[in-house]
């Protein structure tokens, strides 16, 4: 049929780069052997729901591709009530705005895991926020499960806490809920030993096959200087200009949050910061700076005024 053929077609656009390999691992599964023992590296949660919506729809692209919609939805949802907690609707709807049209905000449409995390993040905040703890650590068990960032909200969540206990001089019981989003750690190097029979093999193949090393963040920083400066073509403008306008962004942002906003979520964006900016070679700022959802508040709260709403939307 013309029409099954074409929506094949379109559902094809969407499988490439890393999708590719969520796809693979969500059909396939990890695996020891091959070329695909190396896709370890990706983190479990977004093929695992992936394979399971794809038992309702039978092809795996479309099956991710409605995850990571849904995904999107929740965490605009989220955003938006997680802002107005502390700020005017108006605010919190601006904020909405500005995460879809983020440049980097494809990769909430494409078959990878940033939706996912990024939804899971918002309301485990949000539930922490309501001394919903349990929830909170539960919700950031499976942030853990999605990627590395996940594990960044056990350090936000315990300041949060601290936080609210300045305010109250109360101790809470709940708050030791936050222990539940290292379960989601414990439970990906279970998967590596499972599959690898070593629980850090994540590690090994991060440095041997996709030649990620942790370095200190002026090291990454500096060769995309050098990049920017000395790189033609594609290179210079994408990898060296591009990435380095979303470090200074996301520094830029993350000083604000220190100053500005909630203790939590200035650890939220100190902490992303360092995680993509603390390797040897780094690429791809602008999908990972998604996450950083602080920077929409700071461009929600510019954009009162119109000249900067009007600059962010078109630079955007």
């Amino acid at each position: 049929m013309p029409l099954l053929g074409a929506l094949r077609e379109w559902l094809a656009i969407w499988n490439h780069w890393d999708a590719v390999h969520y796809l693979n691992l969500a059909q396939n599964g990890y695996q020891a052997t091959g070329e695909a023992r190396f896709l370890i590296v990706f983190y479990p949660l977004f093929p695992w729901v992936t394979r399971i919506v794809a038992l309702v729809f039978g092809d795996y692209i479309l099956s991710a591709l409605v995850v990571v919609s849904v995904a999107s939805v929740v965490a605009g949802l989220l955003l938006k009530e997680l802002m107005q907690l502390d700020y005017p609707r108006e605010i919190a709807e601006r904020s909405i705005w500005f995460m879809f049209i983020f440049p980097g905000s494809a990769a909430l449409h494409l078959p990878y895991t940033e939706s996912l995390l990024l939804a899971l993040v918002l309301g485990s905040f949000l539930a922490a926020r309501k001394d919903r703890w349990a929830v909170a650590g539960i919700l950031g068990g499976l942030a853990c499960l999605s990627r590395i960032n996940g594990l960044v909200l056990i350090p936000a969540l315990m300041v949060e806490a601290g936080h609210q206990f300045s305010l109250t001089r109360r101790w809470r019981w709940q708050w030791l809920w936050i222990w539940l989003v290292g379960l989601g750690l414990l439970g990906y190097l279970f998967l590596n030993y499972h599959v690898h029979g070593d629980p850090l093999m994540f590690m090994t193949y991060r440095r041997e096959h996709w030649f990620q090393t942790q370095l200190w963040p002026w090291t990454g920083i500096w060769g995309k200087i050098d990049m920017a400066l000395h790189g033609s073509g594609e290179e210079g403008a994408i990898l060296g200009v591009q990435d380095l306008l979303f470090i200074i962004l996301g520094f830029v942002g993350t000083v604000w949050a220190c100053l500005k906003l909630r203790p939590s979520y200035a650890v939220w964006m100190v902490c992303n910061w360092l995680l993509f900016t603390s390797t040897g070679f780094i690429i791809g700022v602008s999908r990972f700076a998604v996450v950083m959802f602080p920077l929409y508040l700071l461009f929600s709260k510019l954009s009162v005024r119109h000249i900067w709403y009007t600059a962010i939307t078109v630079w955007s």
